[in-house]
């Protein structure tokens, strides 16, 4: 997933993007505590200070906000989790950096609910439409980098033949029960995740 946005420089258009993203920065808060189904016009006129008409003419219906709030998600996401790994060597040390970013976003939390995915993928996982493929892709494209990660650590020695993905299912369980465990107050979910991730990076 990669996420850039041209540069604006009209100043009309400028300011339709602020309002755009200052609206988007608190739908993604108010999804991450509610679900997407918690959106309203109403409610983020009143959360932002912005008039009703003015984030409908933006948005259309409560489906494209939906679907862009997804969008906004999946950029913060790809910038708070996934770009900074990528840093890391593949394998092994990518690995360790995409989960230590995983618990920092969920920790911190950088949403108010805590992990966006989490908060919204049993609210949709059985509804079919363009909001549960959206979230569907987001889901594949995170499972499917953790096996790709784990694949590779195994095509080059530096962790034992298994499943990977089987592994990266599990891990990802793990991570979203993590997720529930810390917006609880359980104070051992971190070190819980580390030792289960550290199970599939035995060395042969």
């Amino acid at each position: 997933m990669e996420s850039a946005e041209p540069e604006i420089t009209d100043k009309r258009l400028l300011r339709g993007s602020r309002t755009r993203r200052l609206v988007l920065g608190r739908a993604v808060d108010i999804a991450s505590l509610d679900s997407l189904e918690g959106l309203s016009f109403g409610r983020l006129a009143t959360d932002t200070g912005l008039s009703k008409a003015g984030i409908q003419t933006l948005f259309r219906n409560k489906e494209a906000l939906q679907l862009a709030t997804i969008d906004y998600f999946r950029e913060v996401f790809i910038d708070t989790v996934t770009r900074p790994a990528l840093a890391e060597p593949r394998g092994v040390r990518r690995l360790r950096a995409l989960i230590d970013h995983w618990i920092d976003y969920a920790a911190e939390p950088l949403f108010e609910g805590g992990c966006f995915q989490s908060a919204n993928l049993a609210e949709f996982d059985s509804r079919p439409g363009p909001v549960r493929d959206a979230l569907a892709d987001n889901q594949r494209a995170w499972v499917d980098l953790v096996a790709g990660e784990l694949a590779y650590a195994v095509e080059h020695g530096e962790i034992a033949d298994l499943d990977t993905d089987l592994a990266a299912f599990q891990i990802d369980a793990v991570l979203r029960a993590a997720n529930t465990a810390l917006r609880l107050g359980d104070g051992d979910a971190v070190s819980k995740v580390r030792r289960v991730v550290e199970g599939f990076l035995a060395a042969p």
